[in-house]
């Protein structure tokens, strides 16, 4: 563990966890656990920024542990912790404030993208500041890496900006993390508007499969799935082209472990309905026997319990030295 590289990743649990959310993030938790020491994070504090029933924020954090779990994420070799559960990422989050400028968090994509939803008199503090918590949970942990989709980047540079500029007056204090960019084809798109991100947030349930989206509900939603109309077909990976057809290849490739250059031999000469069939195939497949594991360890209260204090006392005792380290470097007595 201390020769290895430290990554950190978190996933707010706000329930509907999408087959996207599995591939862009939950499986490459998976594959990297064994080549980093790996810290993950249910962000409950993250989720914060838009009202959350209670009771139903507190079962959608027990239900994100058992889908970790579930998808093969390992606690014996990984921290996996509630966020809320270590007092020292709020309090180091205020701190960072004091090395963060107002127009940066002005000119976060997601945060713009999030207003032009939501009422401007009811736009929280806590959405704007969102980005400096995020740089707390990493710089915390002293992160070597970072995993990332293409639309984090923006993020993820702002916490290297963080950290550099409060090293750059009190020293070489916070580890300057690096980005692994998520492989092509990693990042799944709406089944119905294939040129945007498939979202557990989106309010057409058509546009997204859910981890517990059952086998008749799945082949209604992938036979809606665009594609598009050339004649004759064409089943080949052309993302500007071709959304549609690349975004289902992409969902058969990562979930059969084939590569989309074999899968477009594969389907070459063949109609859309058959790469629909074959992707309905193997998405029931796999899920089922997800949410066959899922509902063991979901059922096991005592186990995830254990998890939880486990990893959350392993988490705080590496965030209170840290937190200690700055504090008194600033000058906090």
């Amino acid at each position: 563990m201390l020769n290895k590289l430290t990554v950190f990743s978190a996933i707010q649990p706000t329930g509907n966890l999408t087959i996207g959310n599995y591939i862009g993030a939950l499986r490459q938790w998976k594959n990297i656990q064994n080549k980093y020491f790996c810290i993950f994070s249910i962000a409950d504090l993250h989720s914060l920024t838009i009202y959350q029933k209670p009771n139903i924020l507190n079962k959608n954090i027990l239900d994100t542990l058992a889908i970790f779990l579930a998808c093969g994420i390992n606690p014996s070799k990984n921290i996996i912790f509630i966020q809320s559960h270590v007092p020292q990422h709020t309090q180091l989050s205020w701190i960072l404030n004091y090395f963060t400028y107002f127009g940066e968090l002005k000119r976060m994509i997601q945060f713009k993208e999030k207003i032009l939803l939501l009422n401007n008199n009811k736009i929280n503090i806590g959405l704007f500041n969102y980005p400096v918590l995020m740089a707390a949970d990493i710089l915390l942990y002293q992160a070597n890496k970072i995993p990332v989709g293409k639309d984090q980047i923006q993020h993820i540079e702002m916490v290297r900006n963080i950290a550099i500029r409060f090293n750059s007056i009190y020293g070489k204090i916070f580890t300057i993390p690096e980005k692994i960019i998520s492989s092509n084809g990693s990042c799944i798109m709406s089944l119905l508007n294939p040129l945007k991100k498939m979202s557990k947030s989106d309010l057409n349930s058509n546009n997204i499969i859910s981890l517990f989206d059952s086998n008749d509900i799945i082949v209604k939603k992938i036979n809606n799935a665009v594609t598009d109309s050339n004649i004759p077909p064409n089943i080949t990976y052309d993302k500007i082209h071709k959304p549609g057809i690349s975004n289902l290849l992409s969902i058969l490739s990562n979930i059969t472990n084939n590569s989309i250059q074999n899968l477009e031999i594969e389907f070459k000469g063949k109609i859309y309905s058959d790469l629909k069939k074959s992707v309905i195939e193997h998405l029931c497949i796999f899920l089922n026997k997800f949410r066959k594991k899922y509902y063991n360890y979901r059922e096991n209260k005592k186990l995830l319990d254990n998890i939880i204090i486990n990893g959350s006392n392993q988490a705080q005792k590496k965030a209170k030295v840290m937190l200690n380290k700055v504090n008194n470097i600033i000058g906090l007595y």
